[in-house]
């Protein structure tokens, strides 16, 4: 335990709570208290890391931990890389969730740039994470910092970063930051004084009036297909923010029959009814999915708790009287085939108009991350537009030049990338159900849809193998034993292609990850995961499908052979 260096860090403390708990802690642990020495120990192991995610961690004082001496330095560093790079009239929006300590970091983020000389644009109440992004852009500010842990536990919370306005051009215009701006804004940090030597202003900055949300909310209505609704969705928000801008957005585009999950609808940071207030966690949905049974509902619709991703589930065609959720993968490849329609149309309609023709440069692109189905690519392939693979997280899909829409197999899906250039869950939930409602009127569900790609471009299935450790060495150690003796087969077919992608692949940079593809054109791809403790294997195998297959017949099959490979990379990672 280095006392000294918690010394220093308990004498530049800005929050007087924080600074107390400090000063029992070491008292405690000087007397012989080991709990107290542990967590001291691991308070102080290190400090959390400024990166292309920003920060997450903890709540709790000390360096390794998310507080507000640690926010406050990261708004000064923040704050003084914006005055370098645009200018000491910088503008930035700050957001903030329902989680504890939210509205706190968002004030102090607010009270650092007016007191540096910028201009702080305070949202006006807790709200979904898409809204922030959208405020960047709309109010054409430059720079945008959202409070929020997204669907991590309670006891995190987590500070997100974007560039807009003068700070960045092109593509990256409203996008999550990524190097070389992470690093710069963390070398800015680093030189941050102590948090009570940085300056703090008492007012000053501008609180947003409800116009920004009503805005936001009008802008993903338009994106809701026209004609009479009649569709019955459940929605649970998770306990989090988006409960309400959902509701008022579905109900605004006539989708009027809505059944909220009435535990989790209302902000609660301690997410009682969840274990991981995530949607793709099992039994997240169950409360959800109880409740379209109970009123036979269409569709059940999910937002994580910032509401910037979204989950679905339908009635399961194979198991009748049962629910099934869809995959992020599903949806991708549902919403994916949408918008390429939508493009589609768009273009048809553009060349009747005598408009400009469409360049081959200006040709719309679909966009996926590399561990997302490889689906995606074959619906842009068969509307005549590109597709882009970029490394995982939307800092890079929503990069895509041309973008009309990109997703990630983690349910984060970018449906209006002029307005909100990140995963939006609550337009999201908007488009999905006006697809489900077109369907619905033709009487057909989304299911026959996602039937139908099989049939047009064969059965794509995907799975997740992922492995939650309390031990991170054992991440490396995995990674470890698929590097030096990785499969061989998969599912009984040989590997004929093995990439490691810190070496980089397809024009990608370099990323910790490992991509294996058999003969049956089945592919892994391993990575630790970057926002948790998980090292995550991400799975599809290829069913050819014939014009005579029994679809049915043909997912049970690849869900085996999904079965098969889960085991077999189990056995290889050794952990």
């Amino acid at each position: 335990m280095d006392e000294k260096a918690i010394e220093t860090w308990i004498a530049g403390e800005v929050d007087a709570d924080d600074r107390q708990t400090l000063t029992d802690m070491l008292a405690a642990a000087k007397s012989g208290d080991e709990a107290a020495a542990t967590e001291l120990a691991d308070a102080f192991s290190g400090e959390l890391t400024f990166g292309t995610a920003g920060l997450r961690g903890r709540l709790g004082a000390g360096p390794n931990r998310m507080n507000r001496s640690v926010v406050v330095r990261a708004a000064a560093g923040l704050c003084a890389y914006l005055a370098e790079t645009v200018g000491p009239d910088f503008e930035i929006v700050v957001g903030y969730d329902a989680r504890y300590g939210s509205a706190q970091f968002a004030k102090d983020t607010c009270a650092v740039a007016t007191a540096m000389g910028g201009r702080a644009l305070l949202l006006p109440r807790a709200l979904p994470t898409p809204v922030t992004a959208y405020a960047l852009k709309y109010m054409g500010s430059d720079a945008a910092v959202m409070v929020t842990a997204s669907h991590n536990p309670p006891k995190d919370n987590g500070y997100k970063v974007y560039l807009g306005g003068r700070a960045v051009s092109g593509s990256g215009q409203g996008a999550q930051i990524v190097p070389p701006a992470d690093k710069e804004i963390y070398a800015k940090i680093q030189a941050a004084p102590a948090a009570n030597q940085i300056p703090l202003a008492e007012d000053g900055w501008r609180v947003l009036g409800e116009d920004i949300v009503e805005s936001y909310i009008a802008q993903a209505v338009s994106l809701a297909a026209p004609g009479p609704k009649d569709l019955k969705i459940v929605l649970t928000s998770m306990h989090g923010v988006g409960g309400e801008p959902a509701m008022a957005a579905l109900h605004q585009a006539g989708f009027t029959q809505v059944e909220v999950v009435p535990e989790q609808h209302e902000p609660d940071p301690d997410f009682p009814t969840v274990s991981f207030p995530n949607p793709e966690e099992p039994g997240a949905l169950d409360l959800a999915l109880a409740l379209a049974a109970k009123t036979d509902a269409d569709l059940v619709l999910a937002n994580d708790p910032d509401a910037d991703r979204c989950s679905a589930a339908i009635k399961d065609v194979d198991n009748p009287g049962q629910w099934r959720q869809l995959t992020g993968d599903e949806i991708g490849s549902l919403l994916g085939w949408q918008a390429a329609e939508f493009y589609a149309e768009n273009a048809a309609q553009a060349k009747e108009d005598d408009l400009h023709p469409f360049a081959p440069a200006a040709v719309g692109t679909l966009a996926c991350s590399i561990v997302s189905s490889r689906l995606l690519s074959q619906i842009a392939k068969s509307h005549d537009m590109n597709f882009a693979a970029t490394l995982t997280g939307f800092k890079w899909i929503s990069r895509a030049e041309n973008l009309v829409f990109g997703y990630e197999e983690a349910i984060g899906f970018c449906v209006d990338p002029s307005h909100v250039r990140d995963k939006d869950g609550i337009s999201a939930c908007l488009r999905l159900a006006s697809l489900a409602q077109v369907l619905k009127r033709e009487g057909r569900t989304l299911q026959d849809l996602l039937d139908d790609l099989a049939r047009e471009h064969g059965l794509y299935a995907t799975a997740p193998l992922s492995i939650r450790v309390e031990d991170l060495s054992l991440i490396a150690k995995g990674m470890k034993n698929l590097r030096e003796n990785g499969p061989k087969t998969l599912a009984g077919s040989k590997v004929v292609e093995y990439f490691d992608l810190v070496n980089g692949y397809q024009g990608l940079p370099g990323t910790d990850g490992l991509l294996f593809r058999t003969e049956d054109n089945d592919r892994v791809i391993a990575r630790p995961s970057g926002t948790e403790p998980k090292l995550k294997c991400y799975l599809e195998v290829v069913m050819p499908v014939k014009a005579d297959d029994d679809l049915s017949q043909v997912r049970k099959a690849g869900a085996a052979r999904l079965d098969q490979i889960k085991q077999d990379m189990r056995s290889a990672l050794g952990i």
